[in-house]
C-alpha cells in the first residue's frame, strides 16, 4: 500500500513541481527550502538543536502557524531546555512563523516520500512530534511510528468538506491514523468524525480551540496611534477587509464605491491574503478608479491617505493592527468559496466582524460568533453594502459587538492549558 502511495506521489510530483518551481521563478523563491523539502537540514539549523531534546511542531502555514503560537510558547516555558523546531509547507507560513520567540529553526517539511521523511527524522531525532490540525502524511507518521517517536495531532478537526473526501480513503486513512499517539480535537463532532475514520477512541479527547487562546495583551494598540502608523485618517470611517481571495476584492471594491457615492468620508484597508497578489489587486483599484497607495510606499507624517483612498497591504504580520485601525472588519475567503479564515483576530481587539457564507474551515466560531451577537453574515454585494452602512451609522452597535466578541474569545479560552497536560505524559522524563 505505502508503495503504491510513493508511486502515487512520484506521478503527482512530474506536474506539481514544475509548477511549483515556475511559481518560484515569478517570486524569487525557487530555491527557497528546496533542499529541506527533501530533508536535507543545513548544518547550521542542525547545531541549533544539537545535543537537545527536539520538539517538532509541524503548522501547514499563516493560520495554523498563528494559532500555534500560545502552544509554542507554553512549551517554551514548561520545558525550556528543548529546542523548539517549526516546520511548514508554505513561504507564508515561514514569514509568520520567524517573527515567533523561542525557535531553535525553522524549516520547511519534507516531502511525505518514504526515504525523504525517513532521512529528516533520522536528522532531526524529535522527542515528539506536534501536528497543528488536521496534518495527515502517510509516510512521515508511519517514519515516525518505526523510530518510535511519538506523533501528536493537536487542534484536529474534520470540516465538512474534508470529511467526504476521507471517507474515500478509508482504506489508507485506518492504518495511517494508528500511527498517531493522541488526538487533540476541537469539538465533539471532530471526535466523532476522526473516531469514525479509524482512530483509536482511549486516544482521541476534546481540548478546545487554540484560536481563542490567540489573546494576548493588545492594551497599547489603541485606535489612533494604528491610524497614525498606517496613515488613515483619524475623523474617517475606516473599513478593513483582511485575507481577502481572487473573486472577492471586486465585490469589496464595488461595494465601497457604494459607500463613498453615499458621501461618507472613508478609506479601505484591502489586504489580501497573498501579498504576492498585490500587483494584482493594484490593477483591479486601477480599472475602479480608485486613489490607493500600497503599505510598502506609505507615505511619511504628516501626509495622510485621504477619504476615499484605498490602503493596499502588501506586507506580513500586521493583520492586527490593521483590524485595531478600523471601525468595521471583513474577513475573506468567506465570500469566495475557500472556507474562510480566523473571525477571532477581529474580535479579541472588539471590532464588529462581518464574513461571508463559506466558512466551512471555521463553521463552529463563525456560528458562535453569530449566536453570541459578535459577528454577522453575508451572502453577497447587496447584504454586505447593509450591513456596513448600519454599522457604519450607528457606534454603539459597533462597540456592543465589539465586547461581545471579546468576550466570546475569553469565554472559550484554554485550549493550550488542555493540550499541554494530554502532551506532557510524552514529554516527562
Amino acid at each position: 500500500m505505502y508503495l503504491l502511495y510513493d508511486l502515487a506521489l512520484i506521478l503527482s510530483a512530474v506536474w506539481l513541481v514544475p509548477r511549483y518551481l515556475l511559481r518560484g521563478v515569478r517570486r524569487g523563491t525557487w530555491r527557497q527550502g528546496l533542499g529541506e523539502r527533501f530533508g536535507i537540514i543545513p548544518a547550521a539549523k542542525r547545531e541549533a538543536a544539537a545535543h537537545r531534546r527536539v520538539i517538532w511542531i509541524h503548522a501547514v502555514s499563516v493560520g495554523e502557524t498563528r494559532a500555534a503560537a500560545p502552544l509554542i510558547q507554553a512549551l517554551g516555558r514548561s520545558f525550556p531546555d528543548a529546542a523548539l523546531v517549526l516546520s511548514s509547507v508554505t513561504e507564508s507560513g515561514q514569514e509568520v512563523g520567524r517573527d515567533l520567540p523561542g525557535i531553535a529553526f525553522h524549516c520547511f517539511f519534507p516531502f511525505d516520500l518514504s526515504w525523504v521523511v525517513g532521512r529528516v527524522l533520522e536528522t532531526i531525532r524529535p522527542a515528539l512530534v506536534i501536528m497543528v490540525e488536521t496534518e495527515i502524511w502517510p509516510n512521515f507518521v508511519r517514519a515516525a511510528r518505526r523510530l518510535d517517536i511519538p506523533v501528536a495531532l493537536v487542534n484536529g478537526r474534520i470540516s465538512d468538506r474534508s470529511y467526504p473526501r476521507y471517507r474515500m480513503l478509508d482504506f489508507l486513512l485506518r492504518r495511517t491514523l494508528d500511527h498517531y499517539s493522541i488526538f487533540c480535537m476541537q469539538t465533539e463532532e471532530d471526535v466523532r468524525r476522526i473516531r469514525s475514520l479509524g482512530a483509536s477512541a482511549g486516544r482521541v479527547s476534546v481540548t478546545g480551540n487554540l484560536k481563542f487562546d490567540m489573546l494576548a495583551d493588545h492594551s497599547e494598540l489603541d485606535q489612533n496611534v494604528q491610524r497614525d502608523r498606517f496613515r488613515l485618517a483619524r475623523d474617517a470611517a475606516v473599513w478593513t477587509a483582511g485575507s481577502t481571495h481572487e473573486g472577492e476584492e471586486e465585490t469589496l471594491v464595488e461595494v465601497f464605491r457604494s459607500l463613498l457615492r453615499e458621501g461618507r468620508p472613508a478609506n479601505l484597508v484591502l489586504a489580501p491574503r497573498h501579498p504576492s497578489r498585490a500587483g494584482a489587486v493594484a490593477a483591479l483599484l486601477e480599472r475602479a478608479g480608485l486613489e490607493f497607495v500600497r503599505r510598502s510606499r506609505l507615505p511619511d507624517p504628516p501626509d495622510r491617505l485621504p477619504p476615499g483612498a484605498v490602503l493596499l497591504v502588501d506586507s506580513f504580520g500586521e493583520m492586527l493592527p490593521l483590524y485595531v485601525a478600523a471601525d468595521v472588519v471583513f474577513v475573506g475567503g468567506s465570500l469566495a468559496p475557500v472556507g474562510g479564515h480566523n473571525l477571532l483576530e477581529a474580535a479579541v481587539v472588539r471590532r464588529p466582524v462581518l464574513f461571508g457564507p463559506h466558512v466551512e474551515n471555521f463553521r463552529d466560531i463563525a456560528d458562535r460568533m453569530i449566536q453570541g451577537g459578535a459577528g454577522r453574515c453575508v451572502s453577497g454585494a447587496d447584504e454586505l453594502l447593509q450591513e456596513a452602512e448600519r454599522l457604519f451609522d450607528d457606534p454603539e452597535q459597533r462597540r456592543r459587538m465589539g465586547e461581545n466578541g471579546l468576550a466570546l474569545v475569553l469565554k472559550h479560552a484554554g485550549a493550550t492549558e488542555r493540550i499541554l497536560v494530554a502532551l506532557k505524559p510524552f514529554l516527562d522524563p
